[in-house]
């Protein structure tokens, strides 16, 4: 990847692509990274209550995407998704920092401003549920293989594929990169408002550079070229296509139409109300769900199996988070390190090493398995799993030691524990080594593993799995804290005195956990056969 040959097989609408995404990651993780924060120390929540709405929110943001891109393949283009749905994100953007300025408009008492801040955050999240998978799916879409069948066995083809999502990846680490480290400096010591309003601002810009580079774009869905020349075509589009769901029309576009279509209302009745019209509609309907559930059910085993994975996903932004808390963070007699910006660590793993992977790893792998990919996209994802499973004992193990040290000073909350924030460094690490592997690799398996006309659902799937993920660790919290606290423990683990809680049990679960997850998938990776069916 990070010799002159692989740098050639992107052009320049994939590498302007892959930029946009850094600045909306940027954005995303400007937010995400440090809300746990927020929730804690500015609207007053409790440990357990925040956590728990960190992963509802990062969770309802990653499962829409499932409900939004099988409208988003049938009834608008890619194009017309990424700009209809950024302008909810920066809605949700914007209110997010009205409530951080405090804003004539916004409420002041306890209730109005929580219900405002969940409007916020889920107008976020309905924005993006277009706009990732239709941006990573429209990305893909430049590449010049795209009559390829999703599985082919042309190397060259499957080579390209895997090299365009290793720089996604790598360029959406380096925005959340940025937006970990900087932003949470910046929310730490200037304030909330402006830690906000930046994020703000990058969205817009991403999309105002989106749309000027619209004469870069192939614009290239399902085999259709669609002609959209200015914004009134997206607003017709649009309303199109709710004309057509309300006549109960889901379908799955073929790709033997014509190759030009012009986007346009015509004057004639977009529904018949004749009983033939209507059976015509429910027959449709029934067959679009028929073929999205071929589509699906076959990935379930592989989706099911990565949700441990998910759950230690979210650990960063939660718990590792309030543990940095508690730890020595002074670099001198001044800086004191912010929490979340340790997050930064699993970004720079990524950014450091990935080059790596296709210089030093894949030829050395490929001398041991005989393979001219080094390893296959199961093998690929299965090495992170395992890899994760390793971060969170390594996360046990420090959790206990930060336990005992804190335990033997006293009964004092306020004094931070004599132990530095860098012990959590292994474990942050190597959940970054472990992204390089399962991340790219479920990014790869998705999109290629469902047709061609139905890859924004390909990369919708992908999205899934961390959304419940974040539901299913909150389910988890829940869970254990209520048993936790009803068989005669004295504190749960989760309690919000660090020095109580037993975070260290909680990973030692999840390391268990995952390790079992892993085992089902070595053993359903020898059955597991790709397909290649290119559309349906």
């Amino acid at each position: 990847m990070a010799g002159g040959q692989s740098r050639r097989k992107l052009n320049k609408p994939c590498i302007l692509l892959i930029v946009i995404a850094g600045m909306e990651r940027f954005a995303f993780k400007g937010v995400a990274s440090n809300l746990v924060t927020y929730l804690t120390d500015v609207v007053k929540m409790s440990n357990s209550a925040a956590a728990k709405m960190v992963n509802n929110w990062i969770g309802i943001t990653s499962m829409l995407p499932l409900l939004v891109a099988p409208l988003a393949d049938s009834y608008l283009d890619r194009y017309t998704t990424v700009l209809a749905s950024s302008s909810l994100y920066f809605a949700g953007l914007l209110a997010l920092t009205s409530l951080a300025l405090h804003w004539p408009w916004t409420s002041t008492d306890k209730s109005g401003f929580s219900s405002s801040l969940q409007w916020s955050l889920h107008l976020i999240s309905l924005g993006q549920a277009g706009y990732n998978p239709s941006l990573q799916a429209f990305a893909a879409d430049q590449l010049d293989d795209e009559e390829e069948l999703p599985c082919t066995k042309n190397d060259q083809s499957t080579k390209k594929k895997s090299t365009f999502f290793q720089w996604w990846y790598f360029g959406i680490c380096c925005g959340s990169l940025l937006g970990v480290s900087v932003m949470s400096y910046i929310q730490d010591t200037l304030g909330w408002g402006l830690g906000f309003a930046i994020p703000s601002i990058a969205m817009i810009v991403s999309v105002i550079v989106f749309r000027f580079g619209n004469r870069f774009y192939t614009h290239n869905n399902d085999g259709e070229i669609i002609h959209i020349k200015s914004l009134g075509d997206i607003v017709k589009s649009i309303r199109a296509a709710t004309s057509r769901l309300t006549c109960g029309e889901i379908a799955v576009p073929h790709t033997n139409k014509s190759k030009a279509v012009e986007i346009e209302l015509e004057n004639t009745p977009l529904c018949q109300q004749d009983s033939g019209s209507i059976e015509g509609a429910d027959k449709k309907t029934e067959n679009g769900v028929v073929k999205i559930l071929k589509v699906i059910l076959p990935l379930l085993p592989v989706w099911t199996m990565l949700l441990m994975f998910a759950v230690i996903f979210q650990q960063p932004a939660t718990f590792f988070t309030k543990q940095g808390m508690t730890m020595k963070r002074n670099i001198g007699s001044n800086f004191r390190i912010p929490p979340a910006a340790l997050q930064s660590s699993i970004t720079i793993s990524i950014i450091l090493l990935m080059p790596l992977y296709d210089t030093f790893f894949i030829p050395f792998i490929r001398v041991l398995t005989r393979n001219e990919k080094g390893i296959t996209v199961m093998q690929r994802m299965g090495i992170g799993m395992f890899l994760s499973v390793i971060a969170m004992i390594i996360a046990a193990v420090t959790e206990r030691k930060r336990l005992d040290i804190a335990r033997n000073m006293g009964t004092s909350t306020l004094e931070d524990v004599p132990m530095s924030i860098f012990w959590l460094l292994p474990q942050y690490i190597l959940l970054g080594i472990s992204d390089i592997f399962t991340v790219v690799g479920m990014q790869e398996f998705f999109y290629s593993e469902v047709p061609i006309n139905m890859r924004t659902l390909g990369i919708a799937l992908y999205t899934s799995v961390f959304g419940c993920g974040s539901f299913f660790s909150s389910f988890l919290i829940t869970v254990i804290e209520h048993l936790t606290s009803s068989i005669g423990e004295k504190q749960n683990w989760f309690a919000d005195d660090m020095r109580k809680a037993r975070l260290d049990n909680y990973y030692w679960f999840l390391a268990l956990s995952s390790a079992a997850s892993f085992l089902m998938f070595m053993i359903f990776c020898r059955f597991y056969r790709s397909r290649t069916v290119t559309v349906i």
